[in-house]
């Protein structure tokens, strides 16, 4: 058997891509390229290539176009090691081939037998690219890539035949088919629709979010006609402007496995076999959709196979860095076994983890196949299987390479003629390390010796920057550049000789050619900058975002929540009721009806029964949810405890509001620096950002540049949680102060802090001659001086460090900015000496507390704040599991957390016996490096520790609850709590909010002891953790949690007091109102307008059957004081549940009613037998009293004795003065606002009298 075989295809014409036509001068290269053309019975099966990672997406890229030049219907398929690698390489691959031909095959991110379904988002777009493969020839991507995880794993037979539901606005389609289609393809259907892969029905509405889209899709239907399609936003539920008209829309299944009748009478069948899966069985039976049901595939479902089965005959296969694919292949397999050895308690609550072991089928069908299985069955399928490899690029190893790979029997059975081997003679691009002079003068001698070379940026600033770079020399010769609009032959032509074009296009590594005089350097290699290409957006899907509109919230009440009502204090919900309206008759038969809501308040008498109190719908808005204590005591209805409390809270916050306002006024009198306007290096950084920006984080960038720009020094707040954004705002203000030449001051309160920003700072500043430094503990005595004096001397431009920064001994020569991060968490000194800088340099403060949305705007204009309230696109709900602690769970979680190359946290809340766990854990999983931290370590010790972890000296860190705040380890993915019955549930959202903030899936386990029964607070408490985990819901429960300590921080910690004694939201109103007073502003007290008439004004179950979106709907009308919110609401309801019904058109005429009553003094408008009852504060003048009797006959106006309001008492209108009904609805609404118009408003409106 020959180990290599040279190819006999004749030469192929250069292809047209200038790049590609370059390379295949080399002799090498067009060999491969003609190998790669043969006709699939004559082309190798085995070839072995030799390539520096560099040429790896141009070698694919003219592989897979040869291949596809001789048999049109083939494809590529390429196997990278890993997620990130089959991306890069992805995008690598767009600078040589239309986006069309390029298609991502993802792998799940779940293993085949846990017991948690793949993401819909996963499904969707594997669905998408199966389709592709087996589709119409015609339509077929050239290359598909994908990690080996996505190969190995089998799939479903015939998925790639499951039938889309496809709509075409205009067409028809029965409503109960499209709805059921959705519920067939998988989707679940809630309320409200936030995630991909839910569906929700209101009326002739159907919102949809389908798993490969961006954002979700509104369809309205007139009848069964497909009458619109929008696009819609998830935060505010409206439709998004500038998304344009849809035409049509095709949804994806959101689940690889479907519930077929076959799938369901199987699962009825086989219930009794496996009685540790019999609960999941008995859904699929009903035809319900499970969490993790994948797990039961190979039970279900008659056959699986792999993606190699699905090639179309005469495809390639190409194994790019074959020892990491084959390695990470066999740790796949190990972790899955392992993995399924676990003993998982199947106890009721710990149903939904254990992983299912279905015996000796889950060896043969449904787990990982091995490297050699995959290619044995490929080689058998007479597909090709070519390997690129950079460990061995020398011509006569690479031979021996090919020999070795034989010694597999079960390969070398399947290949007759042995294995090829090419060498491509490349060397990797010289890396200058941000040495500009270094790289000016290398790249200088290239242009003279007439090579061609070429410079791949990332982003137009970059490529801006480099071109003056060459032309201005810097210290060297000048060398010539040119901007290349594209790699594609046209309209830009042949590459030139003898000036270095520079062009925007991905590229991981660059390579040098001696053969054909060819460079190519990325800015990676130039600049000193790590390149990344993370997608911004999906194209074609651009929309205006709205700077910050509310977010839909929900007011989400159980019965036995406590809520506080403004006038009678914390109460108990009840329920939600319905009662017909007092004094109106049935309209066309039905009686009009008005919503309530119940609450339960303190018996008035002891040992009696709980006070009850009816809140109409349209008083919503005096309403809110408690957040404070645990379980606070409940007020008595109308008794004088609640207005004592209040008044407590009310004079306690007056104290706050004048040294909020001292300070302000302060500030308002200095001047400072007025920094200049962007300049192009400020775009380039920006545009290097390899995120999406949120709308929060564009509109604080925005804020933080005008205030920099003003006289005014700056003092602005930016508040989110960690992972949020808030660093890359800082590090734009940072850069544009040095832009300046001001000098910037980084404040945190920790070494570890210190740390993190530097690597961020440096990594954002990389490539522009920007010198950081860092001051902390960690520096030597003899650093530190020389840091000072490069401080002073004006040599160092940004700094970084503790409280260091702030000793006598720190001298700035020219400070512009100090960005402090944390800052609550400074002592009083320091906080002394910042408010002494804080005079007359900018100041950004940052805090990982959010400060809430009202706090935020009662306190506009003393401190301002943005709020990064918008949870990065990339960020993932982590996956949580609940149940008993036993020693092979803790291993697999440990161990198939390590097999990603990540992190975990281990949360032992006793210190007194931590270090044993510790001992545990090293005996349980002896491969993984551990380390303890608790609060009882010297501080510089506990920072020595996090910071080598952070540094991933250490796998596993075992620690009390020290990492609930402020850590943001993107590595750690898995977290581990012991014994989490003993935590409150804010503080299990806020330690599972610590992982989850990389690209991977975060795993949290909440365990308890197996001995231990659980009390049914806790036991709730876990279920309720374990159900709430996507990032919103559950977060709002922390998110509440931490804004009290947000607020506490900022208004100081006396007020938590006057906080759990009023509740949250009313506290933050007396603030408001404190600081408008401090600031002469008249406090306007806000009169309490009782509507009373009889109105059929409702929001009917018909047109929102769901509770709580019902109650957000009432609640959002009950805040509308304005016009313009009022149409607001309309349009909201209208572009989310359809036409207004009659009832809720009503429900918005007695908000108008009630906005101008409240604005002419009126407290009640109510309608009381025969007469309508109407009282103010003052009386009305003599003159509009005259008015009243002549207008409305029978009217009387008095002072009832004793009270100290004024009754004014109308005749109950009718239709006709004689024998008339009485006025309902529309009528009875038109007359009372020509009433209040005519008779109490500032200017009367004449009457036809």
């Amino acid at each position: 058997m020959s180990t290599t075989r040279k190819a006999t295809a004749q030469p192929l014409e250069a292809p047209l891509h200038p790049l590609l036509k370059t390379l295949n001068q080399l002799s090498s290269w067009a060999a491969i390229r003609t190998a790669a053309s043969a006709k699939p019975a004559e082309r190798s099966a085995r070839t072995l290539i030799g390539a520096v990672a560099g040429t790896h997406a141009a070698l694919i890229a003219d592989i897979s176009a040869a291949v596809r030049g001789t048999t049109p219907e083939v494809l590529s398929l390429i196997i990278a090691p890993t997620d990130r690698q089959a991306e890069d390489l992805a995008a690598a691959l767009r600078s040589y081939l239309p986006a069309a031909d390029i298609a991502l095959f993802p792998a799940w991110e779940t293993l085949p037998h846990e017991r948690l379904s793949p993401r819909s988002d996963t499904v969707g777009r594997r669905l998408q690219v199966l389709r592709a493969m087996t589709g119409e020839p015609s339509s077929r991507p050239q290359v598909v890539i994908a990690p080996v995880r996505a190969v190995i794993q089998p799939i479903v037979t015939g998925i790639e035949k499951l039938e889309p539901v496809h709509l075409v606005r205009g067409e028809e389609y029965p409503f109960k088919d499209v709805v059921r289609g959705l519920n067939d393809a998988a989707y679940s259907r809630v309320d409200l629709v936030a995630k991909r892969g839910e569906y929700a029905v209101r009326g002739g509405i159907i919102d949809v979010f389908p798993p490969t889209a961006t954002t979700p899709v509104r369809l309205e239907f007139f009848g069964d006609e497909l009458d619109e399609m929008r696009h819609f936003s998830v935060a505010d539920q409206r439709t998004l402007s500038g998304g344009g008209e849809l035409t049509e829309l095709t949804l994806l299944p959101c689940r690889e496995l479907l519930i077929t009748p076959e799938v369901m009478s199987r699962a009825a069948r086989l219930k009794a076999d496996y009685p540790a899966a019999a609960t999941m069985l008995e859904k699929i039976a009903g035809g319900i959709y499970v969490e993790g049901m994948e797990s039961l595939t190979p039970l279900l479902i008659e056959s699986m196979n792999t993606l190699t089965e699905l090639l179309p005959a005469g495809s390639m296969i190409i194994n790019v860095e074959p020892e990491r694919v084959r390695a990470r292949a066999e740790d796949l397999v190990a972790t899955n076994e392992e993995f399924l050895a676990a003993a998982w308690d199947t106890s009721a609550e710990a149903d939904a983890v254990a992983p299912i072991d279905l015996g000796q089928l889950r060896m043969s069908d449904s787990g990982f196949r091995t490297i050699d299985q995959t290619t044995a069955q490929a080689l058998e399928a007479k597909l090709s299987w070519w390997e690129i490899t950079e460990l061995v690029t020398d011509a006569d190893l690479l031979e021996d390479a090919a020999a070795g790979a034989l010694e597999n029997q079960s390969i070398a059975d399947a290949i007759e003629d042995g294995i090829d081997a090419y060498t491509v003679n490349a060397t990797p691009a010289t890396a200058f390390n941000g040495s500009v002079e270094r790289m000016l003068s290398q790249v200088g001698d290239l242009i003279q010796q007439q090579w061609t070379v070429l410079a791949l940026t990332n982003g137009r600033g970059s490529t801006d920057r480099l071109i003056d770079l060459f032309h201005s020399g810097e210290g060297a010769p000048a060398v010539p550049a040119a901007r290349r609009t594209s790699l594609e032959a046209d309209p830009a032509g042949d590459l030139e000789h003898g000036i270095v074009e520079v062009c925007e296009a991905p590229a991981s590594a660059g390579f040098l050619i001696e053969e054909a005089k060819l460079a190519v350097f990325t800015e990676a290699e130039l600049l000193g900058r790590r390149g990344t290409y993370a997608p911004r957006g999906a194209a074609g899907q651009k929309f205006k975002t709205r700077r910050r509109r509310n977010a839909v919230d929900p007011l989400a009440l159980n019965p036995g929540d406590y809520v506080v009502h403004e006038r009678h204090g914390i109460g108990r919900f009840v329920e939600m009721t319905s009662r017909p309206v007092a004094g109106a008759s049935p309209v066309n038969g039905v009686q009009p009806m008005k919503e309530y809501l119940v609450i339960e308040y303190a018996p008035a008498k002891r040992g009696g029964a709980p006070d009850r109190l009816f809140v109409p719908s349209d008083q919503l808005d005096l309403i809110s949810n408690y957040v404070g204590g645990e379980n606070p005591s409940l007020s008595k209805m109308g008794g004088s405890d609640w207005a004592k409390t209040k008044s407590r809270a009310r004079k306690a916050v007056k104290e706050i509001a004048a040294d909020l306002v001292k300070l302000y006024s302060a500030r308002q009198a200095s001047r400072g620096h007025a920094f200049a306007a962007d300049t192009p290096w400020q775009r380039e950084l920006e545009e290097s950002f390899p995120y999406n920006e949120t709308p929060d984080q564009l509109t604080a960038i925005h804020e933080v540049k005008e205030d920099m720009e003003k006289e005014i020094p700056m003092d602005r707040l930016i508040s989110g949680d960690v992972g949020f954004g808030k660093t890359e705002v800082a590090v734009r203000a940072a850069f544009k102060a040095v832009q300046d030449g001001k000098q910037v001051a980084v404040l945190v309160p920790t070494t570890l802090l210190a740390q993190q920003h530097y690597e961020t700072f440096s990594e954002r500043f990389s490539g522009f001659p920007v010198k950081i430094r860092v001051l902390s503990r960690f520096q030597k005595a003899k650093e530190t001086r020389q840091i000072t004096e490069e401080i002073a001397s004006g040599a160092v431009d940004v700094v970084i460090g503790t409280h260091r920064i702030l000793s006598d001994s720190v001298v700035f020569k020219g400070l512009g900015l100090v960005i402090i991060d944390e800052e609550q968490r400074f002592g009083v000194e320091h906080k002394e000496k910042l408010k002494q800088m804080r005079t007359n340099v900018d100041v950004l403060a940052m805090s990982a507390t959010p400060i809430p949305r009202t706090l935020e705007m009662s306190l506009t204009g003393i401190r301002e704040t943005s709020t990064l309230a918008t949870a990065p696109e990339e960020r993932h709900p982590v996956l949580t599991f609940v149940g008993p602690r036993t020693d092979s769970q803790i291993t697999a979680a440990i161990r198939r957390e390590l097999m990603r190359e990540g992190q975990v946290f281990f949360v032992h809340n006793r210190v007194a016996d931590i270090d044993d766990v510790a001992a545990e854990i090293g005996k349980l999983v002896p491969e993984a490096r551990i380390a303890t931290a608790h609060g009882r370590m010297s501080e510089s010790r506990l920072e020595q520790i996090i910071v080598d972890f952070w540094e991933r000296r250490f796998d596993v860190l075992v620690c009390t609850t020290i990492v609930e705040t402020g850590l943001d380890i993107s590595n750690a993915n898995t977290l581990i709590v012991d014994h989490a019955q003993n935590y409150g549930l804010s503080q299990l959202h806020q330690l599972r909010g610590r992982v989850g903030r990389g690209r991977e899936r975060a795993y949290a386990y909440f365990l308890y002891p197996v001995d231990k029964t659980l009390g049914e607070i806790a036991h709730e408490r876990l279920k309720a953790v374990a159900t709430h985990n996507e990032l919103g819901a559950g977060l709002q429960l922390a998110m509440k949690d931490l804004e009290i300590r947000g607020a506490g921080n900022l208004l100081g910690g006396e007020q938590s007091g006057h906080i759990a004694g009023v509740g949250f939201d009313l506290y933050l109103r007396l603030v408001g109102e404190a600081v408008a007073n401090y600031r002469g502003e008249k406090e306007e007290r806000e009169v309490e307008t009782k509507i009373d008439l009889p109105v059929n004004a409702h929001i009917p179950h018909t047109y929102i059957d769901s509770e709580r979106l019902r109650l957000q709907a009432y609640r959002q009308i009950a805040a509308a004081d304005t016009e313009e919110k009022i149409a607001e609401a309309r349009e909201e309801l209208v572009d989310r549940y359809g036409e207004l019904p009659e009832a809720v058109e009503n429900l918005l005429a007695v908000a108008t009613v009630r906005m101008h009553a409240r604005a002419a003094g009126i407290h009640e408008l109510v309608v009381l037998g025969p007469k309508v009852r109407v009282v103010t504060a003052t009386p009305l003048p003599e003159s509009r009293q005259m008015r009243l009797k002549r207008v409305y006959p029978g009217s009387t106006h008095a002072q009832p004795k004793g009270m100290d309001t004024w009754l004014t008492l109308v005749p109950r209108p009718k239709t006709m003065p004689v024998g008339g009904k009485d006025l309902v609805d529309g009528a009875m609404l038109q007359w009372a606002e020509k009433f209040i118009n005519s008779i109490y408003s500032e200017k009367p409106q004449a009457l036809e009298e």
